[in-house]
């Protein structure tokens, strides 16, 4: 079954194609971007976005991980990525990232609202949950405005090697 697409006001959520890569890599590979997240690789090599596409649909086969291109409606734009992830019975883990140039005006909390919505309908999860970085208040304005709460603060490794907060 393929992953539904799913439409806000300003955003629409569909599946990565391999025809995304490039902008995937462009967006993802600016090192402003990749230092507020966990998970985004810096550099990102050419060929890490398509594989990284590549494993999107087993993820959503085996319920596993749920993982959406975010699209700018009036566009047609690729503007970053969201997704479920470490899904487990009922709780699952929030991630994403916007691209630089789209920052601040509220895509990604309208993008989380909409995946929220559906993975509580169709797939009965109820608990979600997400990390961020201290140093990306924005990032905890999206989880705020989407009903999370702080359980605490830990200290993780950074990419230059001092403990960050989060």
């Amino acid at each position: 079954m393929r992953q539904p697409i799913i439409t806000a006001e300003h955003v629409i959520l569909r599946e990565f194609i391999p025809e995304d890569a490039r902008e995937v890599q462009e967006l993802a590979g600016n090192y402003t971007v990749a230092r507020y997240t966990l998970n985004v690789p810096h550099p990102y090599e050419d060929g890490m976005a398509e594989s990284w596409i590549s494993t999107h649909a087993e993820g959503w086969e085996h319920k596993k991980e749920i993982t959406y291109a975010i699209i700018l409606k009036d566009t047609g734009s690729l503007i970053g990525a969201i997704s479920l992830m470490n899904i487990t019975g009922t709780e699952a883990e929030l991630v994403y990232w916007i691209g630089e140039p789209y920052w601040g005006n509220g895509y990604c909390t309208e993008a989380a609202v909409k995946l929220i919505e559906m993975a509580s309908s169709q797939w009965g999860i109820e608990d979600f949950w997400a990390i961020h970085l201290q140093k990306n208040p924005a990032s905890g304005a999206v989880m705020k405005k989407n009903g999370m709460h702080k359980r605490d603060t830990r200290t993780i490794p950074d990419r230059d090697g001092s403990n960050c907060p989060c």
